[in-house]
């Protein structure tokens, strides 16, 4: 028999893959739960399925693989009978041809031409000889690694689009990471060993690490995970209100409970009491919102976040490519990725003489590209489509926008101090608070990661104390591009983004 929403053991603050988690597994073991969701009609966040008129489309695209057995257990526990196996394929387009991702060296200089190609190697030769010996930033970095001509063609353009600065502004640490072990010369290499078959090596006991050929699917998208752990926690008597955003966090300093303020859209505002509160709200948004104000709210507020849309466009043709998605690394375009979502399942797309296609514009909230039309940027995508040669303008016949806000924490030069500072101040103030998820830790997390966030917290919930410490969840760079499903815990090294080049005092 379900209880009053409002005075439960934990309330949860998002309904993303963080916060459903916890209150699925706090379902299972009998906690009275109550989960508040700004959004009206979608659970799972950045990982919710969006549907208009039959299509479906994913806001980003989530493969469903992880190292983690705790994770891989609960996926096929939450959607036993859903998930598909899809094949993995990835690849860059430029200048009206495709590319491999990871790149193979032979493909790659096939397709540039000669005469490219001699530029590029002549560049790297050059880089070789006579190397930068100032090395600040990714470009200073990855010239030097590939040549000026390289770097031009597959780093700049595409990485500039997601992250919104220039690549002579990033930190050269982050490309030393990102690119970490890899070179022109290993590459060309591996490609004439692949070519020859010589690559294969003996078992010798030891893993030889396999980029991934397939990957698990929701056969709908990955919100059918999300809406399944809703149905199981309503189900089990907790709520999840819809349409509820997140007003004010105030702790009773006499009986340590929490009252947590929720606002309708019609401007109700709903009062939550609860003993424990689990946190996936933005830490920016989290520190404006309790009261008293903490005293690293000025930190916590120069916080950052890039932004992120999808423009789908259903097109007359069966299909356009065979990829998941395609990385476009051309300056003539602004978009920076586009997914085929008949390739992610065949179930996204309704109409089997229809593709359908999302072209993923990475922006800021409130700049050119977030504040226009939907109208206007239906244009601006079939235009740009038909710009790269992938389908023609009048085979457009129909469009829909999907705005994610704050899809990217921004790792700026001071996002790691004030990240630390509001961690540890609310941590040592409020033991029955708890952050947890992407935005709630200002970490770049994937879904399995954010899950597991939400899975220690729970245990230290049912623990009364902080036996594990979330903040060591996270991921390594080739997290999704090799290993075995469910081969560790999802502890690792810090996952890997840009941060500027830090100023001169």
């Amino acid at each position: 028999m379900p209880h009053s929403p409002t005075s439960v053991d934990v309330a949860i603050i998002g309904a993303g893959p963080a916060g459903l988690t916890a209150a699925y597994l706090l379902t299972k073991q009998g906690y009275k739960v109550t989960v508040i969701e700004k959004d009206e009609r979608y659970v799972g966040g950045i990982s919710r399925t969006v549907e208009h008129e039959g299509f479906r489309f994913d806001i980003g695209g989530h493969r469903f693989f992880s190292k983690s057995k705790e994770v891989v257990d609960l996926w096929n526990e939450i959607l036993p009978d859903d998930f598909i196996q899809r094949p993995r394929m990835s690849r860059i387009y430029y200048e009206g041809k495709f590319y491999s991702y990871p790149l193979r060296a032979f493909e790659a200089l096939f397709n540039l031409g000669i005469w490219r190609s001699s530029l590029c190697m002549a560049s790297y030769a050059w880089a070789k000889m006579f190397p930068n010996r100032e090395v600040k930033s990714f470009e200073d970095w990855t010239a030097n690694q590939f040549g000026w001509k390289l770097y031009s063609i597959f780093f700049k353009t595409y990485t500039e689009k997601v992250w919104g600065m220039p690549c002579d502004e990033m930190s050269a640490d982050w490309a030393a990471q990102r690119i970490k072990g890899l070179s022109l010369g290993a590459a060309v290499m591996d490609g004439l060993k692949r070519s020859l078959g010589l690559n294969k090596k003996p078992n010798d006991g030891m893993e030889t690490k396999t980029l991934l050929e397939t990957f698990r699917y929701p056969r709908q998208g990955p919100g059918m995970m999300w809406e399944a752990a809703r149905d199981f926690v309503v189900a089990g008597g907790n709520h999840v209100l819809m349409g509820h955003s997140f007003k004010q966090l105030t702790q009773d300093q006499t009986t340590g409970r929490w009252k947590l303020a929720a606002t309708k859209a019609d401007g109700k505002t709903v009062t939550i009491n609860a003993a424990h509160v689990i946190s996936s709200a933005p830490m920016r948004e989290l520190a404006a919102r309790i009261h008293p104000l903490p005293a690293t709210f000025a930190q916590a507020s120069d916080l950052k976040y890039r932004d992120f849309l999808t423009v789908a466009l259903m097109i007359r043709s069966e299909d356009l490519f065979p990829d998941n998605w395609i990385y476009i690394h051309d300056s003539k375009v602004k978009v920076g990725r586009v997914q085929n979502f008949r390739s992610w399942s065949p179930e996204m797309v309704p109409d089997p003489s229809l593709a359908c296609v999302g072209l993923e514009y990475f922006c800021f909230e409130g700049d050119g590209l977030w504040s226009s039309s939907d109208e206007d940027l239906i244009t601006l995508a079939t235009s740009e489509l038909a710009t790269l040669g992938l389908t023609r303008a009048e085979d457009v016949v129909g469009g829909a926008v999907v705005r994610q806000e704050k899809a990217y924490p921004v790792y700026d030069e001071s996002y790691a101090a004030n990240v630390e500072a509001m961690r540890a101040e609310l941590e040592a103030r409020y033991p029955t608070l708890h952050m947890v998820g992407r935005n709630g830790m200002h970490r770049y997390n994937n879904q399995d990661h954010a899950m597991m966030t939400a899975m220690l917290t729970v245990k230290n919930i049912v623990a009364g104390e902080r036996v594990y410490d979330i903040w060591q969840v996270n991921e390594d760079a080739e997290y999704h591009e090799s290993g075995s499903e469910g081969e560790r815990a999802a502890l690792a090294s810090v996952r890997d983004v840009p941060a500027r080049i830090a100023k001169a005092a």
